[in-house]
């Protein structure tokens, strides 16, 4: 089941409390797994040498990859392999709370676990800015922080919850934004804790 859930605005930011009931996020969570095991999760190199703290995967059209080349997007895993389909139920959440016309053609999974955190950034590697990012989160809470459309200043935050839905679109969306840090044991959806975030983008 889907639920409207409260929505909250901030700094142009929605978010949907609780849009995923008990039931979804456990659905969902099957077909993620469906996907790593087709894509399996990987410890991203920054362009500077540094391993980042989170293990990611994509599915989609193209994936999103880090290395000493830089940040991009990708049509193929980092090991040569396509990227598996995005899942219906993750299409679902973007059809009903993104306002595109368009089809999502990556889906961005970061785990977080062990004190993984993402600091602030913007998404700016998509050609069409009109486009909005959505954001699922799955497992424990997490500290997302919002901040301005140019990097410092005072910033906002909030934590979001398994089955909590972002959308980052219009005056938001290239506003800066990361996480903080999470919650280890809040939620019990993962076997083992941790927090899965599914960040949905038009790339072309």
């Amino acid at each position: 089941m889907v639920n409207t859930g409260p929505t909250l605005k901030i700094r142009g930011v929605r978010v949907w409390q609780g849009r995923l009931d008990r039931a979804a996020q456990k659905a969902m969570l099957d077909d993620i797994r469906d996907v790593v095991a087709a894509a399996p999760l990987f410890s991203p190199m920054t362009p500077y040498g540094k391993p980042m703290s989170v293990r990611m995967t994509s599915a989609g059209r193209f994936g999103w990859v880090s290395d000493r080349s830089g940040y991009r997007y990708s049509p193929t895993h980092p090991n040569g392999q396509p990227w598996p389909k995005i899942p219906a139920s993750v299409l679902d959440v973007w059809q009903a709370v993104s306002g595109s016309d368009r089809e999502p053609e990556c889906c961005l999974v970061n785990f977080y676990r062990d004190g993984a955190r993402m600091g602030m950034h913007q998404d700016r590697d998509e050609a069409d800015f009109g486009e909005p990012v959505v954001s699922i989160s799955l497992g424990d809470d997490g500290m997302f922080r919002i901040g301005n459309l140019t990097r410092g200043g005072k910033t906002e935050s909030i934590w979001l919850q398994s089955g909590d839905v972002v959308v980052m679109g219009g005056e938001a969306r290239k506003i800066y934004h990361g996480i903080d840090k999470t919650r280890p044991g809040s939620s019990s959806l993962l076997e083992g804790g941790g927090r899965l975030n599914l960040t949905l983008r038009v790339v072309t």
